[in-house]
């Protein structure tokens, strides 16, 4: 994995004191995400296995 990816906070996260949040970094061909508590386990998950996990959490949200 690059050592120098750009992390990104999820926009769901908020801006208070609470650092628990997801994190995005891009590189050209891979997508990686980690949990800001535990920056040192990275997910690099296929567009297929991301795509259903985002579907999957959208169709369990509770609509607010």
């Amino acid at each position: 994995m690059p050592e120098n990816l750009h992390w990104q906070k999820s926009s769901f996260s908020g801006g208070d004191a609470d650092t628990n949040c997801l994190e995005i970094a891009t590189t050209p061909t891979t997508l990686h995400l980690r949990e800001s508590d535990t920056p040192t386990t990275v997910l690099t998950p296929t567009p297929t296995a991301l795509t259903a996990l985002i579907t999957t959490v959208k169709g369990t949200m509770p609509v607010t």
